[in-house]
């Protein structure tokens, strides 16, 4: 059976309902020239426009579906600069000024979404930037929190973050599953929908062309430099970048990519409205310590709970009644309450579990790779990608240095998630 190609319908979402305003673009038809042509319509190819316009460069972003389909406009709205490596793992393995680098570029996202918000007038993006809590689930996780908190005062001079006690946490989550906590002010929570769609509207406005439901089935090289096709028309190009990130399987063009890439389901459900309830009472993020982590926040009066580890290329009724079981044990008030939304989108895992920023060579630039942090980190990549399409060599520590390596023994990825998720389960079952 032939896979479906896109486009493809918006999928349902708690985003899809609320989003504000969706700026109209037409398919790409014909025959175009630019000085970059960007796959991908999510935060990282609308930020690589911003930043390319302001170099001088004419560029047209280049959208399969519609903008905020993939990641972008499904995700958690968890605004962080965070790594999946803890930055004392970076330090012990690649020095202590790579850690710093990298907290330093995680710091700077998180203050780029707020300038983003600021600069396009993105109120409906609702950005709060309020923080995150780490929730400790025994006592080894929360040991390993407080030697964080101390290793990123003594190392890197933040003092952003502290250690709550079980009572704290229970007084700001309204759940006694929780032994302690690390409450990190940076950070925050945002409609992840409205941003990009707020983005792209800016981006409109300033005249960057962008183009809808104009998927690049092929891409090949002339004297001049690429030429990307699409059903109804061509794009010819110095440069290209691709930043389809977890969805670089849709078509052959990104093929160059897709095997270096592990796409993870993360399954989101919300609640029904919450009338006078006072459950993460101070709008944050929070997240589990478990391996398989699960987190939670507020948006608006309702609350959203979501996880890694549903399988498969589609929606999982499982995994979403495995997400509800638990977050009625976390919050046993909410036994009665429905579930309204239930969605779930793709996050793209790397072999260092790190993002990557990187030419494949002289004519194509790749970022991506978030690890399911992508949000802040990127929105902010577009600065760096329009740095490195202009000839520049930018430093993002370990973003630049380490390779984008494929996946071993790539056909089978897919049992092989299965079980490392498995054994993970294992581990938090048992209480490791």
């Amino acid at each position: 059976m032939t896979a479906p190609r896109p486009p493809f319908p918006d999928i349902q979402s708690l985003w899809q309902e609320t989003a504000s305003h969706r700026p109209a673009f037409d398919r790409l038809s014909g025959g175009h020239r630019f000085d970059v042509a960007i796959i991908g319509g999510g935060y990282t190819g609308l930020s690589t426009a911003r930043y390319l316009a302001r170099r001088g460069l004419s560029a047209v972003v280049l959208e399969a579906s519609q903008i905020g389909w993939g990641a972008s406009g499904r995700n958690g709205g968890v605004v962080s600069g965070k790594f999946r490596l803890a930055f004392s793992d970076i330090a012990s393995r690649y020095g202590l000024e790579t850690a710093r680098r990298m907290h330093d570029l995680g710091i700077e996202a998180i203050d780029h979404v707020g300038e983003l918000v600021s600069d396009y007038g993105i109120a409906d993006a609702d950005y709060r930037p309020t923080g995150s809590l780490r929730c400790a689930h025994n006592e080894i996780s929360l040991d390993g929190l407080k030697k964080e908190v101390e290793w990123l005062r003594g190392s890197l001079g933040d003092h952003a973050c502290t250690i709550l006690s079980p009572e704290e946490m229970e007084a700001e989550t309204g759940s006694r599953d929780f032994v302690g906590g690390m409450l990190n002010t940076h950070g925050g929570i945002i409609h992840p929908l409205n941003f990009v769609l707020g983005l792209a509207a800016g981006l409109k406005a300033e005249g960057i062309a962008i183009h809808e439901k104009s998927a690049v089935t092929g891409m090949r090289r002339d004297r001049d430099g690429v030429v990307l096709e699409t059903p109804g028309g061509t794009v010819s190009a110095r440069q290209v970048v691709i930043a389809t990130n977890s969805y670089s399987d849709l078509t052959p063009a990104t093929s160059a990519v897709r095997k270096s890439l592990i796409p993870f389901r993360s399954a989101m459900i919300a609640t029904e409205p919450l009338a006078g309830s006072s459950l993460l009472s101070q709008g944050r993020s929070y997240t589990e310590t478990r391996r398989m982590m699960r987190w939670f926040r507020r948006a608006g009066d309702r609350l959203m709970y979501g996880g890694r580890g549903a399988f498969g290329t589609a929606d999982s009724g499982s995994a979403f009644a495995a997400l509800e079981k638990a977050m009625v044990r976390q919050f046993p008030e909410l036994g009665s309450v429905s579930v309204t939304h239930r969605w779930s989108g793709l996050v793209a895992m790397t072999m260092n579990s790190i993002p990557h920023l990187g030419r494949l060579d002289d004519r194509v630039v790749y970022a991506l790779g978030y690890n399911g942090t992508g949000v802040a980190l990127a929105s902010n990549m577009g600065r760096y990608v329009a740095a490195m399409v202009a000839g520049e060599e930018p430093d993002l520590g370990l973003l630049t240095s380490e390779p984008l390596k494929p996946v071993p023994f790539y056909p089978i990825r897919k049992p092989a998630v299965r079980l490392v998720a498995g054994w993970y389960q294992f581990l938090d079952a048992i209480g490791r």
